[in-house]
């Protein structure tokens, strides 16, 4: 028996309704995923670097700009999609009335949640192409086993788009958005070895940030990055999948409570 509707292929109208805005002001959005890993390589690059030297990260020594690099990118993944469906899928819904305006035509409610979704998926895509191009031309991407990088990206962005979807269902006002940021993106941000490998933690803090989508999707990202294709990533690949394939119903639950009074 099926408690809801089922998804049909309406839900790409919400993703192209959305694109359809993004292209619009797309120069504004393509500044930050372009900007951001040349201020980072510069800044860790030209700074940290000459400090730290290497890191030995698996059982190799690489430079810590090569380290860093790939956690650029995962970090990227992760905002791009959270803060697509946290502040402005809460502004579409809340102050734009857009998706009031969409449940008065045959979209149904788990239809505008799945599109939604999709996009933030999709804006991690495109920033990660752009960051992709950058970090390319300091010879830190190794190809062709780089361009798995996107579908990471698009698999990242299902999962962190969801968590902020669920995000978006439960919070009452804009503000409170800092709490989720605050309790759940933050502590992924400097504990998922972006910048320093988990070794480094104590051993409860490394069991702990191994089940931290990040931290996998940080792990992904290097494999990918640095060439090294091995049976770690089925691990890795698999986690972020069984997160996303609970937190995509468990967004589209909260939001039907939430929309439909």
């Amino acid at each position: 028996m099926r408690i809801y509707p089922p998804i049909s292929g309406r839900f790409l109208r919400v993703w192209q309704r959305n694109l359809t805005v993004y292209r619009q002001s797309w120069k504004i959005s393509f500044i930050p995923p372009l900007l951001e890993p040349l201020f980072y390589l510069l800044a860790f690059g030209a700074g940290l670097s000459g400090l730290i030297g290497s890191v030995r990260y698996q059982g190799e020594e690489i430079s810590y700009v090569r380290f860093i690099a790939p956690a650029l990118i995962a970090i990227t993944i992760m905002n791009s999609a959270f803060f697509e469906n946290t502040y402005s899928s809460f502004v579409r819904m809340y102050y734009y009335k857009t998706f009031d305006a969409m449940m008065a035509t045959p979209l149904t409610v788990e239809e505008i949640i799945a599109g939604e979704i999709l996009w933030g998926a999709t804006k991690s895509v495109i920033a990660t192409a752009i960051m992709m191009a950058v970090i390319s031309l300091f010879g830190l991407i190794r190809y062709p086993e780089g361009l798995l990088l996107l579908p990471l990206a698009f698999l990242g962005g299902l999962a962190f788009g969801a968590a902020g979807m669920v995000c978006t269902a439960v919070t009452p006002n804009i503000e409170l958005f800092n709490l989720p940021v605050f309790l759940f993106i933050t502590p992924m941000f400097l504990f998922s070895g972006t910048f320093f490998p988990i070794d480094n933690l104590p051993l409860w803090a490394q069991k702990t940030a191994a089940f931290l989508p990040l931290a996998n999707l940080v792990d992904l990202s290097r494999s990918f990055t640095n060439g090294r294709i091995d049976a770690s990533i089925l691990s890795c690949g698999g986690y972020l999948a069984a997160f996303a394939s609970v937190a995509c119903p468990l967004a589209i639950r909260k939001m039907r409570r939430r929309l439909i009074k």
